[in-house]
């Protein structure tokens, strides 16, 4: 077993798996989890070594998040963020920044935005030059870990150059951003996902990363992949502990009657196949997509297109499965299912939606542009 894996395994899942029920039911962020990920040093999985990181690639981060999203598809959403935006910092931050998001600063993405909805490659927030500043004015709609993220990666219009975005490293901290009311929603409810809105924020030109006008290319050349990938993993992660739970309620349970297990029926065993058969399908092609990324091959795009697509509508398949096999007592706190199935259902209007997935997939088969 890799070294991460194991120490996740041994000394952070049970931290996760203690407070997941509450992060769910109080809507809290889960801070004791997230902690216990940071002095692991997780938040530095994907970070370079030289800067304090792990080192690690594209597929470890994904068995990471699987892991987590099995116990807290919370949790698991906010280190998929948080992974994401790093993923950034790495390539176009100074050291010193990429040394804190490896080590100690939470970071997370601030893309989508209230005018231009889930075209999250559209901002309509602009960037002013102000001598050695820029001024970003905009109103994001969605961003997750808004109240407890120490950087944004922030999106806006071009300050001068041609292009759709450029894209900014923005402390939280800053004056004139202003989160949301706090989250409360029906499913992944701890990863204090609200609004944010910047009114005459001033940053340091030296915080745009990239070329002003790159934002569109940081997006789907370094964001997208790692962000698609993750996304993946913590639904193939929701299903795996769904079909966990199941599996233990059909076995545990007998008709006292006729003195056997719900595991008995044929019905319910060619449920509990299709689940399985489900969730591995999910997880082959999140560890296919991993290794384009890392092969750098040629169908990378498309299996990063593919695998949030088809991870999403899966999860959602497998979460129902488990409602219906469990009936009365899958609606019940205590079971689990019900929770996964709430968070399952986040995949598939995060955007990029499965819908907009759909018609990216199509474009490029057919050989049309996708953007």
């Amino acid at each position: 077993m890799n070294p991460a894996i194991e120490s996740l395994e041994k000394t952070i899942l049970p931290i996760v798996r203690e407070n997941a029920v509450s992060t769910d039911t109080q809507g809290h962020f889960p801070s004791q989890s997230i902690s216990a990920l940071r002095s692991a040093g997780f938040f530095g999985l994907i970070s370079a070594k030289t800067c304090g990181g792990m080192g690690h690639a594209p597929d470890v981060a994904a068995e990471v998040i699987t892991r987590i999203a099995a116990e807290c598809g919370s949790t698991a959403m906010v280190l998929a963020m948080h992974y994401s935006a790093a993923a950034v910092i790495e390539k176009f931050a100074p050291e010193d920044v990429r040394i804190k998001t490896a080590t100690s600063d939470l970071t997370t993405l601030a893309f989508s935005e209230m005018g231009s909805r889930s075209h999250f490659w559209a901002p309509v927030g602009t960037a002013k030059q102000s001598g050695g500043n820029v001024i970003l004015d905009g109103h994001k709609s969605w961003v997750t870990s808004a109240n407890q993220a120490i950087n944004y990666i922030w999106s806006a219009k071009p300050i001068s150059a041609e292009g759709a975005s450029s894209i900014f490293l923005v402390p939280r901290s800053t004056a004139g951003l202003k989160p949301g009311p706090e989250f409360d929603g029906l499913g992944l409810r701890g990863n204090d996902s609200t609004s944010v809105k910047a009114d005459g924020v001033t940053i340091p030109s030296g915080n745009l990363l990239g070329n002003d006008g790159g934002g569109l290319g940081i997006m789907l050349e370094t964001v997208l992949p790692v962000f698609n990938l993750l996304n993946s993993a913590c639904s193939a992660g929701i299903m795996e502990g769904a079909l966990a739970a199941t599996i233990a309620h059909v076995t545990r349970i007998k008709h006292e009657h006729l003195g056997t297990a719900l595991s008995e029926l044929q019905t319910i065993r060619s449920f509990i196949a299709q689940m399985k058969i489900e969730t591995d399908k999910t997880k082959l092609l999140v560890n296919d997509t991993a290794a384009a990324m890392i092969a750098r091959r040629p169908d990378t795009m498309l299996r990063v297109l593919q695998c949030k697509a088809a991870a999403g509508e899966s999860a959602v398949k497998v979460t129902e499965t488990a409602m219906r096999i469990c009936g009365g007592a899958a609606f019940r706190k205590e079971s689990g299912i019900e929770r996964r199935f709430r968070d399952a259902h986040a995949a598939i209007v995060m955007a990029p939606t499965s819908d907009q997935l759909y018609d990216f997939i199509g474009k490029a088969v057919c050989g049309l542009p996708v953007f």
